[in-house]
C-alpha cells in the first residue's frame, strides 16, 4: 500500500514534461485473482491501475491536455470511459475504499480535460463522497483543489488546497500560487510560488514564473 501511495504522489506533485506516445492497456488486467481456501479472489490491481494514472497523467492532468496524434487521444479517451466504468462498482459501495476513491476522483478529473461529458460531475461526487468519509485526507483534499482550480472555481478550490498543504503535501504550495495568480492576487501569488522555489529549487519553470509575476507587478 506504501509503494502505491508513493506512485501516486510522485505523478500529481506538478506538470509533467511530455514524453512517449500514450501506451495501450487491457481493462481485463485491472482485475487481479488469486486462490484462497475459499475459493478464487478477486481484487483491484492498483498497481496496474496506477500505471494508467501515470501515463494519462503525462498527457492530460493539465488543460489542454497533450498528446502525439489524434489516435493517441481517442484512446485515451477510451481508456478513460472504460477503467472509470469499472471503478464504479466500488465507487458507488455503501463503504468504498479509500484509495479506490482517490483514484476514480482523479481518473475523472483526467476525464475533465479530455472533454468527456459528465466527468466533472462525476469527480466532485467521488472527492466529495471521500471527503466526507475522510475529511483530513491529504491527497483527497489536493486533488480536488487542483480539479476545482482547473475548472476554474479558485475561491472554493483554496481552502481544500490550504487543507491539504497544511497536512504536509509541501508542494501544494505550486499550485495554491498558480490558484491566487488566477485570483489577480499576486503578493499571495508569489509568496506560495517562493515557498514551492524553497524546496525545488532547480525547477526552472517556476524560477522563470516568479520572474513573470514580479515584471508584472512593475
Amino acid at each position: 500500500m506504501r509503494r502505491s501511495l508513493l506512485v501516486l504522489s510522485l505523478l500529481l506533485i506538478m506538470p509533467i514534461a511530455h514524453a512517449a506516445g500514450y501506451g495501450h492497456y487491457d481493462p481485463q488486467h485491472l482485475l487481479a485473482s488469486s486462490e484462497t481456501p475459499s475459493g478464487r479472489h478477486y481484487s483491484f490491481n492498483l498497481a496496474y491501475l496506477d500505471r494508467v494514472l501515470q501515463d494519462l497523467s503525462v498527457h492530460a492532468k493539465n488543460y489542454p491536455p497533450r498528446f502525439d496524434s489524434p489516435q493517441d487521444r481517442q484512446r485515451a479517451v477510451e481508456d478513460v470511459k472504460k477503467f472509470s466504468r469499472m471503478l464504479d462498482v466500488l465507487v458507488n459501495a455503501p463503504q468504498p475504499d479509500k484509495r479506490i476513491l482517490t483514484r476514480a476522483g482523479y481518473l475523472s478529473s483526467i476525464g475533465y480535460n479530455l472533454d468527456i461529458p459528465g466527468s466533472g460531475e462525476k469527480a466532485v461526487f467521488i472527492f466529495e463522497r471521500l471527503l466526507a468519509a475522510a475529511p483530513s485526507d491529504s491527497w483527497g483534499n489536493y486533488l480536488y483543489g487542483t480539479f476545482l482550480a482547473n475548472a476554474r472555481k479558485p475561491r472554493q478550490a483554496l481552502p481544500y488546497l490550504e487543507k491539504a498543504y497544511a497536512a504536509g503535501i509541501a508542494d501544494a504550495a505550486y499550485t495554491i500560487g498558480m490558484t491566487y495568480l488566477s485570483l489577480g492576487n499576486r503578493e499571495k501569488a508569489l509568496e506560495h510560488l517562493e515557498i514551492y522555489k524553497g524546496r525545488n529549487p532547480d525547477d526552472t519553470r517556476v524560477n522563470t514564473l516568479i520572474e513573470a509575476v514580479r515584471a508584472g507587478q512593475d
